[in-house]
């Protein structure tokens, strides 16, 4: 007896599903403003709204379509909302969204050359025109006769940690050709890396995942890892019979956006055999602008260098783009050749971008990459992050006339943080009224025992109003607060 297998929605419906999905789409991003931009639900909302099983015979897409406004917006924090504020951006636009339509329908996994040329080879372009906007040295692009080159990896916390085994999978064969009859383990015991405590937390977690040692080091008062600090503390470790062996440095701090003096720290880094890795994952986007390139100042220095164009680069998440000064230094960390994987191809001018990466499979994340920067040429890319410094500049200026706020930090890009001049207390009792009211959302940090709040120019569609009514939310609960 044959079993015919069919499928609830053919390519005719399909059309028309679509089309109707591309509708809803842009009716949710153009009113997005009349959504509370945090969810008021608890954890275990959305089990009460569905069955507790998995429908034996398919239901019709009509029945589908009807649940997401019941069952997922209810839940759904939004990210694209101008009165959202918290973290830093996630860039949304509609090339970014059609280019991961496609991705989705041609369904390659690029995880060799021969598995998607095109995959791989638009990669590469794409790498290379974003190291020529951001003007990076020549070192990191394909296109030049080094070793560099560029790879899209998930997050920069993948590319942190990638960089970091690469560093120290090339250590331990350095030390082991010196010393024979020292054990992996051993030398393992021996690896010690740095960061700013300023750092985001993903850089101590490789530090967990890679086995080795994460010392993190004191900042200046501007939050800026410095050349004083890095000596002494190399000195130090070295004296102990470690072997310092990585350092992230991080341009645009997840708390306060601030930034570690890479002219200071990168020749200190070389001077020692450090492999340098810079985070820019927020930050990185502004440096297209010619008025901010100035903050990757010393980037000769690094060997891998990362930011996030769906951060603010208007290209949906994932798409975070690594550069590295020797490709040969990743690729022969993480390099297996199954007999399954190889193909005639391999080894000549393209990469086989599997021995750069954790995962095997990967997306075609270059297309929305490619779509976007055609879609809006670097100046329309400059005059998004120029308008969201504008805004963050006009905050900064609202809360600087309130006699009963302060500013912590200098306000450089798009963050602004705040707080009441008053107790840490009073200061987490603002917050949560805040969020609470779920007119805005904002998220704390805390930096040297000092809680503050962050105020984070985020959707694309932000004006000057957005910010003004931010402002009129914080005054208002501040007065409640203080009556």
């Amino acid at each position: 007896m044959s079993c015919i297998l069919s499928t609830n929605m053919d390519s005719k419906e399909f059309r028309i599903r679509g089309q109707e999905m591309v509708n809803y789409i842009v009716d949710y991003l153009e009113n997005i403003r009349e959504r509370m931009p945090m969810p008021n639900v608890v954890p275990g909302f959305l089990k009460e709204l569905i069955p507790d099983e998995a429908p034996l015979e398919g239901e019709s897409w009509q029945e589908i379509q009807k649940d997401i406004e019941r069952v997922i917006m209810p839940g759904v924090t939004h990210w694209n909302s101008p009165h959202f504020h918290a973290y830093f951006p996630t860039a949304n636009s509609y090339p970014a969204i059609l280019g991961d339509m496609l991705s989705d329908a041609i369904s390659c996994i690029g995880f060799t050359w021969a598995s998607g040329p095109s995959c791989t080879e638009l990669e590469v372009s794409m790498m290379d025109w974003l190291a020529k906007i951001l003007q990076l040295p020549k070192h990191f692009l394909f296109s030049e006769q080094g070793k560099g080159g560029g790879i899209i990896q998930g997050t920069a916390s993948e590319a942190t940690l990638v960089a970091l085994l690469s560093a120290r999978t090339n250590v331990i064969k350095t030390v082991k050709a010196d010393n024979p009859d020292l054990t992996t383990g051993q030398i393992l015991d021996k690896l010690i890396a740095y960061t700013s405590e300023e750092s985001h937390s993903s850089v101590e977690r490789a530090g967990l995942i890679g086995l080795v040692q994460m010392r993190t080091l004191p900042t200046d008062d501007r939050g800026s890892l410095r050349i004083d600090i890095l000596e002494e503390t190399i000195a130090q470790d070295q004296q102990k019979g470690l072997i310092p062996f990585f350092l992230c440095a991080t341009i645009g701090t997840t708390s306060t956006c601030s930034f570690d003096n890479l002219s200071e720290i990168g020749p200190i880094c070389n001077h020692h055999d450090i492999w340098l890795h810079v985070d820019a994952a927020y930050a990185g986007s502004a440096c297209i602008c010619p008025e901010f390139r100035y903050l990757l100042d010393g980037i000769e220095h690094a060997m891998s260098f990362n930011f996030n164009p769906h951060k603010w680069l208007q290209v949906t998440f994932d798409c975070s783009a690594m550069w590295i000064k020797d490709r040969d230094l990743v690729s022969g960390a993480f390099e297996m050749n199954p007999v399954y994987l190889k193909h005639e191809n391999q080894g000549h001018a393209m990469p086989d971008y599997r021995h750069w990466q954790i995962p095997l499979g990967r997306r075609f994340r270059s297309l929305k990459l490619w779509f976007v920067l055609r879609s809006y040429g670097v100046s329309g890319l400059q005059k998004q992050i120029r308008k969201d410094v504008q805004l963050a500049h006009q905050f900064e200026a609202l809360v600087r006339d309130d006699p009963k706020f302060e500013i912590v930090r200098e306000v450089t890009l798009g963050l602004v943080c705040f707080r009441l001049k008053a107790s840490n207390e009073a200061n987490e009792m603002l917050l949560k009224k805040i969020n609470d009211d779920h007119r805005i959302h904002l998220v704390p940090s805390k930096i040297k025992d000092k809680f503050f709040l962050r105020f984070a120019v985020c959707a694309t569609s932000t004006q000057p109003s957005d910010v003004g009514f931010a402002w009129s939310v914080i005054q208002e609960l501040t007065h409640s607060l203080i009556q």
